[in-house]
């Protein structure tokens, strides 16, 4: 049975290798528009699922397609990718207002055909980032070192960001962009 990321981010290729040594990668192209009307958790598992969904159609035989997305949230304010230097800063300071902290929230499905019996796992996971102060001078070096701009809310966990980060509150590889706990239960069963 062969296992496929329906993902081009090298962080969570990273993390699926931990689970599983042997897997394909195929990006999906479906359309990352949030959607009105839902709450942070939905946009996710919906993106999640419509990612593994598009993989999965366009593919066939006996197979696991894990889809996975990510984003920053804080009191019910989404932050996607920023779109500009400007976008990131501002995205940080205001991560950085009142108590420090924000949620970061990763969709994950995983559907599975084996045996021409179809499966979907679709669910989500949260953790709480708590940040350390940060001077204008800090927030603009860190934007301006080029690793923001790809990142939901404008930073990675997983690199120079970390020494900003106080304490989380959950799975740490959920921040990074897949929650290896979940799919390591559904994968076990396979």
């Amino acid at each position: 049975m062969k296992t496929i990321l329906a993902s081009g981010s090298p962080r969570r290729k990273e993390l699926l290798s931990l689970i599983t040594p042997k897997f394909e990668i195929i990006v999906s192209g479906v359309d990352e528009s949030l959607k009105e009307g839902l709450t942070p958790e939905q946009q996710t598992e919906r993106l999640a699922y419509i990612k593994a969904k598009d993989v999965f159609e366009k593919t066939s035989g006996d197979r696991i397609v894990i889809g996975s997305d990510t984003i920053v949230t804080k009191k019910g304010k989404i932050y996607g990718k920023p779109k500009s230097r400007e976008n990131a800063i501002q995205m940080i300071k205001e991560l950085l207002e009142g108590d420090r902290t924000h949620s970061v929230i990763t969709g994950l499905s995983i559907l599975i055909e084996k045996d021409g019996v179809y499966k979907e796992y679709k669910t989500f996971d949260e953790v709480k980032v708590f940040l350390k102060e940060m001077s204008e001078q800090e927030i603009e070096k860190w934007v301006d070192s080029g690793k923001a701009m790809d990142k939901a809310g404008a930073y990675g966990i997983q690199n120079e960001f970390c020494v900003f980060v106080d304490k989380i509150d959950g799975n740490y590889t959920s921040i990074v962009g897949l929650p290896t706990q979940k799919v390591y239960d559904v994968l076990k069963n396979y």
